[in-house]
């Protein structure tokens, strides 16, 4: 028998540890690939992790509520030699203090009996690969861009063997397209270098009938992140009104012929992200983040889209190169992340990233907002409620005054970087993209 270090996986680039909320197994429980070892949370996303290998549960090295660094050894699962390729003869010596990342430790589980000049290697893996999927890549001399590729099927999406046997088998056959790695379309989080001061002391008079609750972890966060990007940002907020009546009209033609065709449910969020990729792609300097004295313009357009959870809490899921999918794809990909965010299903990866965010008020039927940016971005656009209201129209008669759709947009901007002239016009931009949709526009 051999034991199998199990990590603390990466869960974003801006991640550094995570709370062990619950296990699933005890020390002594016989496992299978994907069973469930334990539940995580962070300042992010609460998460389940899956067990990588086949085994039984040897040793825990971590209670409920420890805080554990991304990389730490968090278990030792024994496995069978004939099932665990990278199986040693002795047991393995558990040194937490030398495990640095989770690339770095896995890595040295795997390379001990490669030779040196093993062209595979997972230094730029941005995800985990079990021991075995691992073996048959670098037997098969598959490259990390490749296995980077590959759709996983199991939980979380991690690639599993019958994944990658498939991917070999299309590649024989020309059906693989070769891939390379641009680390420069990796989107960086990069934190503002500013000192955290110390929240001030308010003296608050509790009454005899007052009653105290407790926030929960979540709320804590929520409420530093937003602290925090408070006394970073300088905030402006500008607000512009917009006539969406060709919006309106045109959704409620075709939302039961688009629900029959894709099956998916057609909200008008979809169209307010398809015009705020368009204008980040003419308004380079809105999709940006600021390090410093440094200004960093961002390769893709990521939206965030806040979500309100059944809990009060809130939470960002990302809709990556949104500047690059159709209406549809924004619709299935919105609806999807949603529904998985209320249910507390998304990855870390799915919250990560983004470079612009996107709040909508106007499901609460508020008409105008004021957001905090969601730090390290430079924006965030608030969506008001469509309401119908008088609006005086020119006519070949005369002026006329009509009943309109129409909606309230606030942007707020990082004043550090992004003027009001910046800022207005980026969101006029935005405004008139909507008021200028086409009302005859085909699905």
């Amino acid at each position: 028998m051999s034991g199998f270090k199990v990590l603390m996986p990466k869960m974003g680039e801006s991640v550094q540890e995570a709370t062990i909320t619950k296990w699933f197994v005890k020390v002594g429980d016989k496992i299978e690939e994907d069973d469930l070892l334990f539940e995580i949370a962070t300042e992010k996303v609460d998460s389940e992790i899956p067990s990588p290998v086949d085994g039984v549960v040897s040793e825990i090295f971590f209670e409920v509520d420890a805080v554990v660094p991304v990389g730490e050894v968090v278990a030792i699962i024994k496995t069978d030699d004939d099932d665990d390729d990278q199986s040693n003869n002795s047991e393995p010596e558990v040194k937490t203090e030398q495990v640095k990342t989770e690339s770095e430790a896995e890595n040295a589980q795997i390379d001990k009996q490669s030779d040196s000049d093993e062209p595979v290697t997972f230094k730029d893996a941005t995800r985990f690969y079990s021991p075995l999927v691992r073996s048959i890549a670098k037997a098969e001399n598959i490259s990390i861009a490749e296995l980077e590729t590959i759709e996983g099927s199991g939980a979380n999406g991690r690639v599993q063997k019958a994944d990658l046997l498939d991917f070999i088998e299309k590649k024989s056959k020309g059906n693989v397209q070769k891939t390379t790695v641009d680390s420069q379309q990796k989107v960086e989080t990069v934190q503002p270098k500013v000192e955290k001061p110390a929240a001030p002391k308010v003296s608050v008079s509790i009454g005899a009938n007052d009653q105290i609750i407790e926030m929960d972890r979540v709320r804590k966060l929520i409420a530093d992140h937003m602290v925090n990007s408070v006394q970073v940002a300088p905030h402006v907020t500008s607000v512009v009104e917009a006539d969406v009546t060709n919006l309106v009209l045109w959704r409620n033609k075709v939302k039961d012929e688009f629900q029959s065709k894709y099956g998916e449910k057609l909200t008008f969020m979809p169209v307010f992200t398809e015009a705020v990729a368009q204008a980040l792609r003419e308004f380079p300097m809105v999709n940006a983040s600021v390090d410093g004295d440094k200004i960093i313009l961002r390769s893709k357009v990521n939206v965030g889209i806040a979500v309100a959870k059944p809990d009060g809490n809130l939470i960002v899921p990302v809709i990556r190169d949104a500047d690059q999918k159709n209406l549809v794809g924004l619709t299935a990909s919105l609806n999807d992340l949603a529904n998985r965010a209320r249910t507390n299903k998304l990855s870390p990866d799915e919250i990560s990233g983004g470079t612009f965010s996107i709040t909508n008020f106007g499901s609460f039927r508020n008409i105008i907002g004021t957001p905090i940016i969601n730090q390290p971005q430079v924006a965030i656009l608030a969506t008001g409620s469509i309401e119908k209201k008088p609006a005086v129209m020119e006519t070949p008669t005369g002026d006329a005054i009509v009943v309109r759709h129409k909606m309230f947009l606030s942007l707020s901007y990082d004043h550090r970087i992004v003027d009001g002239a910046l800022g207005g016009a980026f969101l006029r931009r935005i405004a008139d993209l909507l008021e200028e949709f086409d009302i005859n526009r085909k699905i």
